[in-house]
């Protein structure tokens, strides 16, 4: 089941660079970074009400974050949604017929998470997350 929108993430060139932007602009204070060397990437959150937003920095110059600023610049790069049971949305949606880059969970910053390939949800990347 379906439960919230979790975060909004956003490919940047410079974390610090970023994270100072949406402090001075809207007085956003990072609250967690961490590198994740799995995913190619420095991660930092902030938090907006129950939502949060996560900025992404490359770290591997091969990695998606890094292919994707490279493509499309920086900028929104993914939309997370928790999930009760990641295992059993991902096997759900498979079974609907959506490509899935992650047919099983694995470790990531917010929880349990898996993506859903953008060209079975118009271009957006989808990422389900359960909190573990």
């Amino acid at each position: 089941m379906l439960k919230k929108v979790d975060h909004i993430a956003i490919a940047v060139k410079s974390l610090y660079e970023a994270l100072g932007v949406f402090d001075s602009v809207l007085g956003l204070k990072v609250e967690h970074i961490e590198d994740i060397p799995d995913q190619g990437v420095k991660a930092a959150t902030v938090h907006v009400g129950d939502t949060s937003i996560e900025f992404l920095e490359p770290t591997d110059p091969q990695g998606g974050v890094a292919k994707f600023i490279e493509r499309k610049g920086e900028g929104i790069h993914h939309i997370c949604i928790e999930v009760d049971n990641i295992d059993e949305e991902l096997k759900s949606l498979a079974a609907k017929g959506v490509e899935l880059i992650d047919r099983h969970a694995r470790d990531g910053l917010a929880g349990k998470i898996g993506f859903l390939h953008p060209r079975s949800t118009k271009g957006v990347l989808i990422e389900l997350v359960e909190k573990v």
